[in-house]
């Protein structure tokens, strides 16, 4: 994790590799959102989420289970109006903050968000935003900059590579310098509960324009811009590679909005919930968990990967990653 200090890279490597237990909390913390993306399959489930004190609670828990980063993703938490709450009350238990939002929102909620530390915005194109997500690409934009503006810090911008967007990419790399933002890259994932014609609509098929477009990401991170993936990553994902251990469910507790403890973004059948607490689902499903990990082909989603080769010490991922 290239932005922290010292001190916590220790303690994230004595939680993680000493005591064998996660170092963030990832949690879907609601259960709706403000745009229908087709390649999405969590707006469509629309099922219970956690009030307001059962998250403090967890909060709670989860820190005093060594846990340091509570990170707020889906569907879209900028719908939750108790948002502020929650990260304020991460913060007072002494963790680090992130949000993983579409933007939609931003503009009007961004002076809320004074209790976070890290912003990452989902940005899959410009000329082809509307066609990917169903909205125009301006719509985000004033959000973007306004939440630079209260932040004072650079915000991410994630862009997931499709066969949509190809043409998009640099000038979505030069937009992150032009704005003083940093941006990632991923490939889509192809769920299989998402119906096979939105993949033959949005997958990568044009493996040759494809990896032409990572190798020029990858020529434009050796200059300067500000791509945080490492470039192992970036090689990895240029050929579509798998070859790494993946550690995502030991550093990762992932939460659903109902409560259900789920073995990771992929693999979402639930392995306990967290009243049945933390400490007794970890240690129930270390085998459980193990055995998932052995068994999955692997994808490659950036935090996943980059963080998995973290763990396992990838001198080059250390050097050249750049996020959490």
């Amino acid at each position: 994790m290239a932005n922290f200090s010292p001190i916590t890279a220790a303690k994230a490597l004595w939680q993680m590799r000493i005591k064998k237990r996660p170092f963030v909390l990832s949690h879907a913390v609601n259960s709706s959102c403000n745009m229908r993306c087709k390649f999405c399959e969590y707006w469509k489930e629309n099922g219970s989420q956690m009030e307001l004190q059962e998250i403090f609670r967890l909060l709670d828990e989860a820190r005093v289970f060594g846990i340091q980063v509570y990170n707020a993703w889906t569907v879209e938490p900028l719908l939750r109006s108790d948002l502020p709450q929650i990260f304020e009350h991460a913060k007072n238990l002494g963790m680090t903050t992130s949000m993983i939002t579409n933007g939609l929102l931003l503009e009007k909620r961004a002076e809320e968000l004074v209790h976070l530390d890290y912003l990452s915005v989902s940005v899959d194109g410009t000329s082809s935003y509307r066609e990917i997500r169903g909205v125009d690409f301006e719509r985000i934009m004033p959000g973007i900059i306004r939440a630079r503006e209260v932040m004072g810090k650079p915000l991410l911008l994630n862009c997931v590579i499709s066969g949509k967007n190809l043409d998009d990419i640099e000038d979505l790399i030069l937009l992150a310098k032009n704005l003083d933002l940093k941006i990632s890259f991923e490939p889509m994932y192809e769920f299989g509960s998402i119906a096979s014609d939105t993949w033959r609509e949005l997958g990568i098929r044009n493996m040759e324009k494809y990896r032409n477009t990572v190798n020029r990401i990858i020529e434009m991170k050796k200059e300067g811009y500000p791509v945080i993936n490492s470039l192992t990553y970036l090689g990895m994902i240029r050929d579509l590679r798998t070859d790494y251990t993946c550690h995502a469910n030991d550093l990762i507790l992932c939460v659903a909005s109902d409560g259900s403890i789920e073995n990771c973004r992929v693999h979402r059948e639930p392995i306990g919930n967290i009243r049945d607490g933390i400490a007794n689902v970890w240690e129930r499903t270390r085998k459980e968990r193990k055995d998932t990990a052995v068994k999955c082909e692997k994808c490659l989603f950036f935090g996943y990967v980059e963080n998995s080769m973290l763990y396992d010490l990838n001198l080059e991922v250390m050097r050249h990653y750049d996020w959490m």
